[in-house]
């Protein structure tokens, strides 16, 4: 090997070495970057409804046959101008207007008593349930109260909508309403159901059935004992008593014996009413009622909700 060969191969090894030690040393592993999880704000509930609000919600004609849902324009729908044709329609939101939460989830709905008038005398009065759908009025259900009943009170308590109203007795004529009435009405599976329910005879007496026990949401299975009140003995001192499921379904009757010093004196009842028949897990209504003997209308009604287990 000559002296330049030589040379050149020992430029080309230290060379060689000191890339090597100069080169770069191996990159640390990157430290983790923390993940931002951006939890959303829980939604806010819709915002109460208000009174103000129903001036421009929609409605459910309770007392045509075809229902018709229309809109109110500041409280009240028409149909045509002339109330001696057949599509006349007119129907109007009342002062009788309450806020309340009617089924326990903490949301308000509305109860408002609104009026029916279709060209003839009948001016028809209906108790009428609002849901709250995003904070906006959604008609849900109604129940006709009468034919020109005279609305004296209507408030929300307890879960439940009270009703102080004057409506027509068997013997009363289309115009002039003089049955004085007071009613309690629950929210159903969206529909309303009569809870309690009293009237005022010609004498000034308030005639009223009072369950005082079980007590709602009692638990039962083949019989109930059921005892209670009422403010007058019923005709020959029967009460009756009716079953029913949430659908509405009748599941059983019967009599229920009134035990009084007097006719007409104030009484009370004991009755072990048997459940046969009535699947477990069933929830039931419990009525009581007072029917008049002359008309068969109810006198007088009181409601216990039971689980049959």
């Amino acid at each position: 090997m000559t002296h330049k060969h030589f040379l050149t191969l020992l430029l080309t090894l230290t060379l060689t070495t000191l890339a090597c030690g100069l080169a770069a040393p191996a990159s640390p592993s990157p430290t983790p970057v923390p993940v931002q999880v951006t939890v959303p704000a829980p939604t806010d509930p819709a915002p109460n409804l208000s009174a103000e609000q129903m001036k421009n919600a929609q409605y459910q004609l309770g007392a045509r046959d075809d229902h018709t849902v229309v809109q109110l324009t500041d409280g009240k729908y028409q149909q045509g101008t002339d109330a001696t044709t057949m599509d006349f329609a007119n129907a109007g939101i009342t002062e009788f207007i309450s806020v309340g939460d009617l089924t326990g989830d903490g949301i308000a709905e509305i109860a408002a008593i609104f009026f029916e008038n279709y060209g003839g005398t009948g001016n028809f009065g209906f108790l009428t349930i609002y849901t709250n759908v995003n904070g906006q009025p959604a008609f849900l259900t109604s129940i006709m109260i009468d034919d020109r009943p005279l609305i004296n009170n209507m408030s929300i308590e307890n879960g439940e909508i009270y009703l102080d109203a004057v409506i027509h007795g068997f013997e009363d004529g289309g115009c002039c309403p003089t049955l004085q009435t007071t009613q309690r009405y629950a929210l159903v599976n969206n529909k309303l159901r009569l809870t309690n329910y009293t009237t005022v005879n010609p004498e000034g007496r308030i005639r009223s059935i009072e369950i005082m026990s079980p007590a709602d949401q009692t638990q039962v299975s083949e019989f109930v004992q059921v005892n209670g009140a009422v403010s007058i003995a019923p005709f020959e001192n029967n009460l009756s008593y009716f079953i029913y499921d949430e659908a509405g379904t009748q599941l059983a009757s019967g009599p229920v014996t009134v035990t009084a010093p007097d006719f007409g004196a104030p009484g009370t009842f004991s009755e072990l009413i048997p459940l046969a028949g009535i699947p477990v897990n069933t929830t039931i209504y419990l009525e009581i009622q007072d029917i008049s003997a002359a008309d068969g209308f109810i006198q007088a009604l009181d409601v216990v909700k039971l689980i049959v287990k």
